[in-house]
């Protein structure tokens, strides 16, 4: 029947977080990265000859610093309209029309939906109707969904919408709707934007899909990053094929000390986890956030900063500089002493009681309450406890607390054994 592309969220332009402060990183590389994938999706587009693309929100990351920005979004806009491809979008919470001063004169075949009221269009040669509002603030907390048009009968309605639903852990409540609100408006596919791991929240009757950006960010936007290829059968089914467009991806790698027996030996399993994640990665650069774990005598050799930051750097030594490149952003330390704490924590001695003591806090939440009581004056009193206050850690983080405090203590103890 017919095809068209969704993706949302592409902030063209944005920021990659960090990368600059970090000598070595290709940086520049990377910061052509939402073009490069703004262009890889144009490119599937015209190569699969699709009917339309839609655009739901957030194609800026709020005002352009220069009219490149524009430029470059117009230009590809113009591939399309040379390949006969219409662009039906809204504006989302980062491109909101109280949020972009600057405008250029888009392509005829581009089309974004108006801030004041909900609009529909209908796609010619096509029994299509799109619905869709842009946000006109960025703050724009109304259930817009609750507002659009009714289905129009013997079209396919598909609805384009910036929305945060009823609630993402990372992203602002903006356009907040129901899922109930989504199925029972009549439409056959909802179109969403806001949220950046893609999520196909529903695949028929109707079928409510977030892409996810197409291209990762920040260590917490790892893996495949890309657009959705929608087919519409005769009888309304929807197909949906993902396709990744990003061009640098970001992973998130753990390497285990338990057998190692030397930092060289950590290069060397580091090493290999480097490479088959560029291999899986399908000739994309990738920017890694390594995480050292578990127990081993390998711990001792991390105990300074400065020991797991001559590990990063000797990482980008080998790989930041290859084509396709892998830069290390950051190495967390998350290893423990080399020790058997089943057996130590039984022994008669100082670390026996130390690991006791621990244990009955991590197993007491009163305990665990009343320890963090004893901070309290810290965050109530004096000039800066209003900055403080919320600063009071919670249960969990003291857990955490607790267990950093075990390992410094324990490194201290077993190296005066």
């Amino acid at each position: 029947m017919f095809t068209f592309l969704h993706a949302a969220d592409i902030h063209l332009d944005s920021q990659l977080l960090r990368l600059p402060e970090y000598e070595g990183a290709q940086v520049e590389k990377i910061r052509s990265a939402t073009r490069d994938a703004l262009e890889n999706l144009v490119d599937l587009a015209i190569e699969k000859s699709v009917d339309f693309v839609v655009l739901a929100g957030d194609l800026y990351d709020g005002d352009w610093q220069d009219f490149g920005t524009g430029l470059f979004f117009v230009n590809q806009m113009g591939r399309l309209r040379e390949a006969g491809i219409p662009v039906f979008g809204v504006h989302g919470n980062h491109d909101a029309a109280s949020k972009i001063t600057r405008r250029l004169p888009l392509p005829e075949n581009v089309y974004f939906f108006p801030t004041s009221a909900p609009e529909t269009r209908q796609v010619d040669g096509l029994d299509v109707a799109i619905h869709g509002q842009s946000f006109e603030k960025q703050c724009t907390t109304d259930d817009l969904a609750k507002r659009y048009p009714a289905a129009v009968p013997g079209c396919f309605n598909l609805g384009v919408l910036h929305t945060s639903m009823t609630g993402r852990e990372g992203h602002d409540s903006y356009a907040p709707c129901s899922e109930n609100c989504l199925r029972e408006s009549g439409y056959d596919y909802w179109a969403l934007g806001h949220v950046h791991t893609r999520d196909v929240m529903r695949e028929q009757n109707p079928a409510v899909v977030y892409p996810g950006n197409p291209q990762g960010r920040h260590s917490n936007e790892t893996g495949a990053r890309g657009v959705y290829l929608v087919d519409i059968s005769d009888s309304k089914h929807v197909n949906l094929e993902f396709h990744a467009v990003d061009t640098v991806r970001w992973e998130s790698l753990e390497v285990g000390i338990a057998d190692l027996e030397d930092v060289q030996e950590l290069f060397d399993v580091a090493d290999q986890a480097i490479s088959n994640a560029l291999n899986a990665a399908e000739g994309r650069d990738l920017v890694i956030r390594l995480t050292l774990t578990g127990r081993g005598p390998v711990h001792s050799s991390l105990v300074n900063q400065s020991d797991v930051e001559d590990i990063q750097t000797q990482i980008n030594e080998t790989w930041a500089h290859q084509q396709p490149f892998a830069y290390c952003e950051r190495v967390i330390n998350a290893t423990s002493p080399n020790i058997n704490r089943d057996e130590r924590v039984d022994g008669d001695d100082f670390v026996g009681d130390l690991l006791k003591l621990v244990d009955s806090h991590m197993s007491s939440p009163e305990q665990l309450e009343a320890l963090c009581s004893e901070l309290e004056p810290i965050y109530a009193t004096g000039r800066t406890a209003q900055y403080l206050k919320d600063l009071r850690p919670t249960a969990a983080e003291l857990e955490q607390l607790l267990k950093a405090a075990e390992d410094t203590c324990l490194d201290m103890l077993l190296e005066s054994e």
